[in-house]
């Protein structure tokens, strides 16, 4: 798992690489709320995302909802394959921003 984060307009882009499980999950949910506490728009690439299992997915629903309560922005890019499966089996899509690509909303930011 590697994680990268860039600024592109007004937001911050979390690109995940490779497999968010149980041994990953906390740190980089720590790493996105601490973005959001900053007052950062986020958007959560899944561009690069192989595998993501309920402890990532838990993750990022505790990210969500940190983000809302600070009043901040949170998309998810480029979802698809088995990361994106997991988002529709648990409805997950409906809850999340979801987008085709990180430019769909940055361009626009």
């Amino acid at each position: 798992m590697n994680i990268e984060i860039e600024t592109q307009n007004n937001y911050q882009v979390i690109k995940l690489y490779g497999e968010v499980d149980l041994n990953n999950s906390r740190s980089i949910k720590l790493d996105i709320i601490k973005l959001i506490k900053s007052k950062n728009n986020i958007i959560v690439d899944f561009t690069h995302l192989q595998y993501i299992d309920s402890s990532g997915m838990a993750s990022l629903v505790e990210a969500f909802n940190e983000a809302r309560e600070n009043d901040t922005e949170f998309h998810i890019a480029g979802a698809n394959g088995s990361p994106l499966q997991v988002l529709q089996l648990t409805r997950l899509n409906t809850v999340f921003n979801l987008v085709d690509s990180v430019a769909a909303v940055s361009n626009n930011g």
